[in-house]
């Protein structure tokens, strides 16, 4: 074998194992997606646990408490609402967008303050009017019994909108933003890392709309891995093919 076919075979061998091993990269990626399905199904499902304590919140993180189910009382204080755009929901199947999300600041009887996302508002973006109508249903001035899901805040990317302060509408759920925008942490002693995502109480009017969240995480990885094992196997047989027919010729 000469030196060009020589270099040939080794750029296809590598090419073969390169693929192989996307292919089994997609493999481990889909067990470790079942995992975390897994896992989040099961923190969706269980009996709602007390709220963790103050001290406890620097010690919380995305991984090990997003989604756990809590439960507390607290008092929506009578600040500035805030809506999220949204165009529905990959984890609830009752909700089609456009819409809004409703953020409100909710009091603990300790003094600080949780960002409450009370549910979606439909079809009111441009609405304010009706958005605070919405919320201003839910600030009665009494202690309120929510379940709901602790939620780690998204920062805006590149491509995200800018927030509108006057109208209060934010394109993602950058709660340390609206905090800092609309005055929620004055009075408090300091805000949450997270906030909540509302399961109940569900309002008499219905709006916001909050309920439970349901996992629907995609989930590809077995026909990726199909894929490049496929190429990966139409290659060496095109490979061998040649070299058949080099070794004819």
């Amino acid at each position: 074998m000469n030196g060009r076919r020589l270099a040939f075979s080794l750029f296809i061998l590598a090419a073969v194992a390169v693929l192989v091993g996307l292919g089994i990269w997609q493999l481990q990626r889909r067990a470790e997606k079942h995992a975390l399905i897994a896992a989040l199904d099961a923190r969706l499902t269980v009996a709602p646990v007390a709220l963790p304590q103050a001290a406890a919140w620097a010690g919380l993180a995305a991984d090990r408490d997003e989604f756990r189910r809590v439960a507390f009382t607290a008092t929506y204080a009578p600040l500035p609402d805030a809506m999220v755009y949204s165009s529905g929901s990959a984890l609830r199947d009752d909700i089609s967008g456009p819409g809004a999300w409703a953020f409100l600041p909710a009091r603990l009887a300790s003094g600080e303050t949780i960002a409450v996302n009370a549910g979606f508002v439909q079809n009111t973006m441009q609405d304010r009017a009706q958005q605070d109508r919405a919320a201003s249903r839910l600030v009665s001035g009494q202690p309120v019994a929510l379940t709901g899901y602790l939620r780690f805040p998204e920062s805006q990317g590149a491509l995200t909108p800018a927030a509108d302060i006057g109208k209060r509408l934010w394109f993602t759920r950058d709660v340390p933003a609206m905090a800092r925008a609309l005055g929620w942490g004055e009075g408090g002693k300091s805000i949450a890392p997270f906030y909540i995502d509302l399961e109940a109480p569900v309002p008499d009017s219905g709006i916001p709309k909050p309920g439970p969240l349901r996992v629907r995480l995609k989930d590809d990885h077995l026909q990726y891995a199909i894929t490049w094992f496929g190429l990966a196997a139409v290659v060496m047989f095109s490979f061998g093919f040649w070299l058949r027919a080099q070794r004819r010729g």
